[in-house]
């Protein structure tokens, strides 16, 4: 098949996911067409099969803002035109569903079929707002094919938005042997002094992320026990996480990382994960934790009870309950013995539900449906 990928380039869940399924789509014999207005941080050009196309939106006295949207259809019809693709497969759904929408019309009578994945905060956020939701909705009921990452996305997407169309579960996955590759690596035993127990952070550090909560389980379990936190990820509560942590006098046990493309290379040696996020829609971070035998501590929030096996592989504890998530931290930490059980739970499960041939066979199944009709 010849397959368009279009999402954001950033370091969230979206643009990972998108990444990784364009790298193994090529792997699998089939041509990939990336859309995005940066080259997204994973993707790799050195792979045959994958072509990445720039969106540029050039500036014009008489926009205020950039017609972004417009720009990325038109890219949409010129790749899809010339390269003969078959689908479009757009991960978040504003503009990009609304985009490849537009596209597809303006192809007539080429066909192209749409196929939309929601990954969040399209539908949680930007879904729910008036301004995008009558055109969030259009989007998502005139795709061909709509995936959702997770069960709880699923029925927000009908609760929030309403929409008529059929939306397909298809969970986020990670591919095992990237993290066999770094497996006897020190990964974030580097960060730590001997002795000290690690415990990592991740996300963009938005407030839905709790970031100040992370630190105050930290704090916790800090008094107890020698404790590094390493803080993965930028965003625009990283500021008040800095003060914060001034202001409690914890500086120097916590390091600040900044972005990374591979996080495997810091989860490697890693004994937990914090996530207690506000909402979730899946949670990859728990996920590429879990991949690397590392037990998670999260709220039992949206998708997280999707990925996180309370009590098998980590813990779910209420939203805002730092005090729990920080006894549920104590309690791993303390028992060796229980903390292998989980890391080795969190392992297999990881391997058995969300492997990637798995969920990329799911992707191909829908675009040969699709293509079928």
């Amino acid at each position: 098949m010849k397959i368009g990928i279009s999402c954001y380039p950033t370091y969230g869940g979206s643009g990972i996911v998108a990444t990784e399924l364009a790298m193994a789509l090529a792997a699998g014999g089939d041509d990939v067409h990336v859309i995005s207005y940066a080259l997204p941080s994973r993707l790799s050009l050195l792979q045959p099969r994958i072509a990445y196309h720039e969106v540029v939106v050039p500036p014009y006295p008489l926009f205020e803002y950039p017609p972004y949207s417009e720009a990325l259809a038109t890219k949409m019809v010129e790749v899809a035109r010339y390269e003969s693709l078959d689908v479009m497969h757009v991960h978040y759904a504003v503009p990009n569903a609304v985009s490849a929408v537009l596209a597809r019309e303006i192809l007539k009578p080429q066909p192209l079929k749409v196929v939309t994945t929601l990954h969040g905060t399209d539908i949680t956020l930007v879904g729910n707002d008036p301004n995008y939701l009558a055109t969030t909705r259009y989007g998502i009921e005139q795709s061909d094919a709509v995936t959702a990452v997770s069960e709880s996305l699923r029925r927000q997407t009908y609760d929030k938005l309403g929409v008529r169309q059929d939306v397909k579960v298809v969970p986020n996955f990670i591919d095992p042997q990237r993290y066999e590759a770094v497996k006897d690596q020190p990964g974030a035993r580097r960060f730590a002094k001997p002795g000290e127990k690690i415990l990592v952070h991740i996300s963009n550090f938005r407030p839905v992320k709790r970031v100040l909560d992370v630190v105050e389980i930290f704090l916790r379990v800090y008094k107890q026990v020698p404790t590094r936190l390493l803080m993965v990820g930028d965003g625009p509560d990283r500021g008040k996480v800095e003060q914060h942590c001034r202001e409690n006098g914890c500086c120097h046990a916590v390091t600040f990382i900044g972005n990374l493309p591979l996080v495997e290379e810091v989860l490697v040696g890693a004994d937990l994960l914090l996530l207690p996020s506000e909402s979730e829609s899946f949670g990859l971070a728990a996920l590429e934790a879990l991949s690397c035998k590392v037990p998670v501590i999260a709220s039992k929030a949206g998708g997280l009870p999707e990925v996180v096996r309370d009590g098998e592989n980590g813990r779910l504890l209420p939203v805002g309950d730092v005090d729990a998530m920080a006894q549920a931290a104590l309690e791993l930490l303390s028992d060796e013995a229980l903390h292998a059980r989980y890391a080795e739970n969190a392992r297999q499960w990881a391997v058995e539900r969300f492997n990637q041939d798995k969920v990329v066979a799911m992707y191909r199944a829908i675009y040969e449906k699709v293509l079928a009709r």
